[in-house]
């Protein structure tokens, strides 16, 4: 039941989203948009609620699969980036390494030490010769 409360969240902030989108014009994706509103609203909050955490837990085992539709989607109109292909290439390799940095450094900011000098003695267990 838990998980069912969580989608149940999940899917209303989207559609609050999708609303505030479609009411101001915003030039987001409505999917963004529910995402911010969830963000501020857990801030505010100040805790994750356990049922929205097992929904996430659930959606993140799928996430391969949540991400392929759009990406098979662009070779549908892959004719419309005819003459910008370095713009995409550099765009695409720029986003992914702020991605990756970005998620770096809030893992660092955010896990606890603890679990990193355990983490780091394995690296080095695992590794002798570092």
């Amino acid at each position: 039941m838990s998980i069912l409360r969580g989608f149940l969240w999940l899917l209303g902030f989207l559609i609050l989203g999708d609303i505030l989108v479609t009411l101001l014009g915003l030039p987001i994706s409505r999917g963004v948009a529910g995402m911010l509103l969830i963000a501020i609203w857990l801030m505010l909050h100040g805790r994750l609620d356990d049922d929205i955490a097992t929904a996430s837990q659930a959606l993140i085992r799928l996430l391969a699969m949540l991400i392929m539709p759009g990406v098979v989607g662009v070779f549908f109109i892959a004719d419309e980036f005819a003459g910008q292909w370095l713009a995409v290439a550099v765009a695409l390799i720029v986003g992914t390494m702020l991605s990756v940095l970005t998620t770096l450094w809030l893992m660092l900011r955010f896990m606890p030490k603890s679990a990193r000098s355990s983490e780091e003695s394995t690296t080095k267990a695992g590794h002798p010769h570092e």
